[in-house]
């Protein structure tokens, strides 16, 4: 694995000057179907910032997001820090050479490091081989509406349904919709966040294995789809793209739900490395 500073610095460039082609074909879509005229016009932008910020190699968005890293390791990859650290200078070093704000900051005393830390989950994979790496760059304009509700064992689906569509309608026009939603259901609370996260990695264009899920995504959908927020606010049909959700088992006296929105620019890219 020489090379994998390259691979990790492409990955970052990926994520963030080019929308995955799912995303950017849902928006197309909606931009399609949109009547409204004020609606479809931002739509509109959308698609424009997208194809320029691809031309020219720039940013997405201004706020170029705390990198979030998933690291699947197969049962050929000897995962060691010294390999885990040069994937966080990767990273890290891509983000620097490429001119991408350093928005990370001390908790409380705000200062900044300037290109140092990011989020990262390591999972193993046993089936597997080889070493896949997966960035989602988080901006914290639909990050700061993240909700966890700990429901109680006896919660009917409705209640998680109403849940998660109040959290659309206090999250309104300042995470810039159209969303896509993550949706993680069981676990511990901190896992059922992690799911809502990761939940946001599938295609959304590809139905949930599961047919209780997929029902319930469709239904949640169009429940969001009637606030009318729409595309920054501006009404029309489409307040959300998709909802993901993700579920694990969970104890028997809970339910955790967690919520986790992206804004209408939902980055994040992969690459497997042999």
């Amino acid at each position: 694995m020489k090379d994998i500073s390259k691979h990790i610095e492409d990955l970052v460039r990926k994520a963030s000057f080019s929308l995955r082609k799912d995303i950017e074909k849902a928006l197309e879509k909606a931009y399609h179907q949109e009547k409204e005229k004020k609606a479809k016009m931002a739509l509109g932008w959308i698609l424009e910032n997208a194809k320029i910020a691809e031309k020219e190699k720039i940013a997405l968005c201004q706020d170029t997001g705390l990198p979030v890293i998933f690291i699947e390791a197969g049962n050929d990859v000897k995962l060691t820090a010294a390999l885990l650290k040069r994937v966080r200078d990767a990273v890290l070093g891509a983000y620097k050479d490429n001119c991408l704000r350093p928005s990370l900051v001390d908790p409380l005393t705000r200062n900044n490091p300037q290109y140092q830390g990011l989020i990262e989950h390591i999972i193993f994979l046993p089936k597997a081989k080889g070493l896949r790496i997966t960035i989602l760059p988080k901006g914290f304009g639909s990050e700061n509406k993240t909700q966890l509700k700990m429901f109680e064992p006896t919660a009917q689906i409705k209640q998680i349904e109403e849940f998660i569509v109040n959290c659309v309608k206090e999250a309104g026009p300042e995470s810039c919709p159209p969303f896509f939603l993550g949706i993680g259901i069981g676990g511990t609370s901190e896992y059922a966040l992690y799911l809502a996260k990761k939940a946001l990695l599938d295609k959304i264009d590809s139905p949930n294995n599961d047919k209780f899920l997929r029902t319930l995504e469709k239904r949640i959908l169009s429940k969001i789809n009637s606030l009318k927020i729409g595309p920054m606010g501006l009404g029309g049909k489409f307040t959300a793209l998709a909802v993901k959700i993700k579920k694990s088992q969970t104890h028997i006296a809970g339910l955790p739900v967690g919520v986790n929105i992206s804004c209408h620019a939902l980055r994040s890219a992969t690459i497997k490395i042999k």
